[in-house]
């Protein structure tokens, strides 16, 4: 027997102050199950009586007050898995579960790194390749798990993931430290990119916009920070993926967009 299962995955830039376009998503593309990053809100304040009213009853949450903080809310049964603290201090970044079938979703919120690409001027940019190097000698350790690793990744790997692979170079989040940083990631546990499997290089594929911009559509400088990465046998039973633009314009939006992949499992 073959269940469909929706799994997507938001950076919601304060899971309270948006709750209205975070139902709105809800009810229009009926997930299965929504990754939140970027939730900034300690556990015991997270809106959950507006998850469960429409139908989201197994949430598991690692919150933070104001910052960070990651939450898994799903109509499916869960089974909590762990907290890893990839930061090293403490940051609520990463929650992962198991579902009933035995699939492993993980979901982290990696690190923005400041403004400066050197780990010597800038700590935070340390911070984070840490962050991803502990990402990696996890990865390593999977072992075959069947596994889907969601979020925002705060990277955009490619040149076609940036409105300007040149301009970009030397930015936070597109640096060639950064994309090589991911590259041994994914290569730890032959992650696939479910994103661009569905939507190939060099195809404009893009996840956020900054608030800086007073039209984001009329200048398009978007980049790909958010990811779903599958381990092989997951990616094969992938069926469809979307990326919701379109929520980049509703009222009070995050800076971030939902994107959304089904499974045949």
């Amino acid at each position: 027997m073959t269940d469909r299962i929706t799994i997507a995955s938001w950076n919601i830039n304060s899971v309270r102050f948006r709750i209205g376009i975070v139902e709105r998503f809800l009810t229009e593309a009926q997930p299965d199950i929504l990754c939140l990053q970027e939730t900034k809100v300690i556990d015991g304040d997270f809106p959950l009586k507006a998850f469960e009213r429409m139908g989201y009853r197994h949430i598991v949450l690692h919150g933070q007050r104001m910052h960070h903080g990651v939450a898994i809310i799903s109509k499916l049964p869960l089974v909590e898995d762990d907290r890893l603290d990839w930061q090293a201090n403490g940051e609520a970044r990463h929650v992962g579960v198991r579902l009933a079938n035995g699939l492993r979703l993980e979901n982290v919120y990696v690190p923005a790194g400041g403004d400066i690409p050197d780990r010597a001027e800038n700590p935070k940019f340390g911070q984070k390749l840490d962050f991803l190097e502990r990402m990696t000698q996890w990865s390593h350790g999977l072992n075959g798990t069947p596994t889907l690793l969601v979020g925002d990744f705060n990277v955009a790997p490619l040149e076609s993931d940036v409105w300007s692979h040149k301009q970009l170079l030397k930015v936070v989040s597109h640096t060639p430290v950064e994309v090589e940083a991911l590259g041994r990631l994914q290569a730890a546990n032959g992650w696939v990119d479910l994103g661009r499997a569905f939507v190939p290089a060099p195809e404009r594929l893009y996840t956020w916009w900054s608030y800086r911009s007073k039209d984001w559509t009329k200048n398009d400088r978007g980049r790909r920070l958010d990811h779903m990465w599958a381990s092989r046998d997951v990616a094969a039973a992938a069926t469809d993926h979307k990326v919701f633009e379109a929520c980049r314009s509703w009222l009070k939006p995050s800076d971030h967009i939902p994107i959304m992949t089904e499974f045949a499992l």
